[in-house]
């Protein structure tokens, strides 16, 4: 599987708002990027734990 070029991605996009419709589209992007928020946030709370543990050694 190669790269995506512009065509792959416009003909994603298409299916993906002929899937959900142009109301659901917002909602679903708004729920992608908190999820990647938590996920960003629960990583820096991790990193702090390990660089303890590597002071203490």
């Amino acid at each position: 599987m190669g790269r995506f070029g512009v065509t792959e991605i416009l003909i994603i996009l298409a299916v993906v708002l002929l899937l959900f419709g142009g109301k659901k589209i917002p909602e679903l992007m708004k729920g992608l990027g908190s999820g990647i928020k938590e996920f960003k946030n629960a990583a820096k709370d991790d990193q702090p734990a390990d660089k303890k543990s590597e002071e203490t050694k």
